[in-house]
Order: C-alpha cells, then sequence, then structure tokens
C-alpha cells in the first residue's frame, strides 16, 4: 500500500546526502492543502540574534526526476 498524504499535513526527509552547496535545502517533502499536493523544500537558518529556525518553500508538486533546488538561502525572511 502507498503512503497517501493526508490533507493539511506533510512529510519532510532530510537531504543531506544531496546537498553540494547552502542552495540546496536541507530537508525535502510533499505536503496537501486544499486538496492540492504542494512539494516542501527546508532550510535551517540562523536569525540575527542566534535563534535557529526552519525556512520553508512550497511549490507546486514535482516528482523526485522533476524536482530542482532552491537557488536562493538568504536567512532574511522575505515579509
Amino acid at each position: 500500500m502507498a503512503y497517501e498524504v493526508k490533507e493539511r499535513s506533510g512529510s519532510l526527509f532530510s537531504a543531506a546526502e544531496k546537498k553540494q552547496s547552502d542552495k540546496h535545502p536541507d530537508y525535502t517533502g510533499s505536503c496537501k492543502l486544499n486538496g492540492e499536493l504542494l512539494s516542501i523544500s527546508a532550510w535551517v537558518n540562523e536569525s540575527k540574534s542566534g535563534k535557529k529556525y526552519l525556512r520553508l518553500k512550497f511549490d507546486d508538486y514535482r516528482t523526485k526526476s522533476e524536482s530542482t533546488y532552491e537557488t536562493t538561502t538568504t536567512g532574511d525572511l522575505p515579509y
């Protein structure tokens, strides 16, 4: 039986073995929101005050063969 992503939930998995630069995510996975399957990329970042946090990026779902890594990794949040 294949794993089914349930509504408003998802999973992240370590991408350490694929990471070749800081531009590549530390974790990748998928989630389902409003019936739409999304890909998640996550980076472990540190704020100016030294507190660690995860920066997330959601994209249209891609299969592993279609996946490409995010090209920006600034520690600042876009908002």
